[in-house]
């Protein structure tokens, strides 16, 4: 190893080199705060957009409508600093609004997906204990029976949001309460591999500081070019709301809200606002590189990048799609909710793109890679618990002090349960989760790498791989898989196709032909 390699090999950690990221010095600095800092150099500009409605907000109309909204929240509904507030709403250029206006006078955000059934949103409910529940008329059905006041977050015209207009009374708003880098901001909860959902606990300064690793290579990238980045991930999820909205906002960028993914308006949006930029799961990035015919039809040339996280993304369909955008640069990024949504990214000037990694550490992180059974740190190239350290983690898990100690060790590491490896140069390779391993007569088989292999057979558009009980393997890999429209592969062939590119005790065992399943984000960038 050299002096400028990224592994230390006395103290186990991996390192990458890159300019340091700058937090306020100032400990009353709120996200809201540092998302308004620059405010007079684009108040004009276009914050977000609604393509359905075509309706913008401003950076200046954004600052408004926060600071009436909180005024609103404070005075009408007795919101206090400390409280939660439980947003549940679909995407909407709303839901950024609320987020923030509860941020400014110190409350916390608690979000949660809005097709869960009353059942599963009972859990969080009786674990956040909000205060408040902002939501939109379609789900009001689902929180009307928890006894708890409601706020409808969207109406026919906003300006007429009875809640804002019953806060005004010809008056400005109050002085807010101090809000300081250290108080809580939200709590986003992660839905992990087993058990019951946990709540991420995350301070403004987690978040301040997550958006600035995530742009923080944009000055090279940009060169101070227009950027508008499309949201097509639920911002009730980290990387919707913190990774895409909120760090390219307290950036001055635009951000196109999409209700939900759905190609051919995606590709019109991207068509019609100029789309620069698209953070996006592994599945959007399959969809366009499968229907290339239909990604054609639109003019996607202002498209200059997109990011894939949540899960891994094979290099066999980064370079499939590049094919179909070949004016954009295709690349990985890697976090998780409790690491504030973002631990690694690939660094464009390295050139590094298609190799299959989820980048490099950003500004500020530090990781070790851990033998799992040995607990000894490793080198470069070998197998092993992720461990990350940085001003972006997780204050704690809410109310749950064992699975906070399990998870964040006496020195401030987090450790993942994701399996991943560092190459020479700093690249990180997430391999699975180390709790969806399949035990294959011993042998340890990471579903997400057949998963990758499964999704380059030109007849497969997606495909889950899980462990199936058996009586002599233990587990065996069973592939959950949609088949392309008129397709008519059948098991034997799919099994065919893996079992020539592994080794023997990875093969596919069990095939289930699906036409459609849904991924969890589970928690991950």
């Amino acid at each position: 190893m050299t002096d400028l390699s990224p592994y230390n090999p006395t103290t186990g950690i991996y390192t990458f080199t890159r300019p340091p990221i700058s937090l306020p010095q100032s400990p009353t600095t709120s996200i809201v705060d540092f998302l308004f800092r620059n405010l007079p150099t684009y108040s004009n500009r276009p914050a977000l957009i609604d393509p359905r409605s075509n309706q913008i907000i401003t950076f200046s109309q954004l600052k408004q409508r926060v600071s009436v909204l909180a005024h609103a929240l404070r005075h009408t509904h007795n919101i206090s600093k400390g409280d939660v507030v439980l947003i549940f709403s679909p995407n909407s250029i709303l839901f950024p609004v609320a987020f923030f206006a509860l941020a400014s006078i110190g409350a916390i955000t608690t979000t949660a997906n809005p097709v869960y059934t009353v059942n599963e949103l009972s859990h969080q409910i009786n674990d956040s204990k909000p205060k408040l529940i902002i939501t939109v008329d379609e789900l009001r059905f689902k929180v009307n029976g928890f006894n708890l006041p409601i706020v409808d977050l969207e109406k026919e015209n906003y300006s007429d949001l009875d809640l804002i207009e019953k806060s005004r009374n010809g008056s400005a708003p109050a002085p807010v309460p101090s809000v300081s880098q250290n108080d809580v901001a939200a709590l986003l909860y992660s839905s992990g591999t087993t058990g019951l959902s946990k709540g991420v606990v995350l301070t403004h300064r987690a978040l301040m500081a997550t958006a600035l690793m995530v742009t923080s290579d944009q000055e090279f990238y940009d060169k101070g070019r227009r950027s508008v980045f499309l949201c097509v991930v639920p911002l009730f999820h980290i990387m919707g709301l913190i990774t895409v909205t909120y760090s390219q906002l307290q950036r001055g960028n635009t951000v196109v809200v999409m209700p939900r993914f759905a190609l051919e308006k995606a590709l019109e949006a991207m068509e019609k606002y100029g789309v620069t930029h698209l953070y996006t799961p592994p599945p959007v990035v399959v969809a366009m590189a499968k229907r290339a015919a239909v990604v054609r039809r639109y003019d996607t040339t202002s498209l200059r990048e997109i990011v894939s996280g949540a899960a891994p993304l094979g290099k066999d369909v980064m370079d499939e799609c590049s094919k179909v955008l070949p004016h954009a640069k295709i690349l990985q990024g890697y976090g998780m909710t409790e690491s504030g949504g973002i631990a690694s990214i690939e660094n464009t000037q390295m050139g590094s793109s298609h190799s299959g990694s989820s980048g490099v550490l950003c500004p500020g992180m530090e990781s070790k890679i851990i033998d799992i059974e040995t607990s000894k740190h490793l080198p470069p190239n070998h197998l092993g618990e992720i461990w990350l350290c940085g001003p972006n983690l997780m204050q704690q898990y809410f109310h749950n002090k064992e699975e906070t100690e399990q998870t964040i060790d006496k020195e401030g590491w987090l450790h993942t349960g994701d399996l991943g490896y560092f190459d020479e140069e700093g690249r990180i390779y997430i391999v699975d989760r180390l709790k969806e391993l399949i035990k294959y007569k011993g042998y340890q088989v990471a579903p997400a790498e057949l998963e990758a292999l499964l999704i380059t057979h030109p007849e497969i558009m997606d495909a889950a791989v899980i462990p199936y009980p058996d009586e002599e393997a233990g587990e065996i890999p069973m592939a959950y898989l949609v088949r392309k429209v008129g397709s008519l592969v059948i098991d034997e062939e799919v099994q065919s196709f893996i079992a020539k590119q592994v080794a023997p005790f990875k093969r596919i065992r069990k095939v289930v032909l699906s036409t459609s399943f849904q991924k969890p984000l589970q928690g991950r960038f």
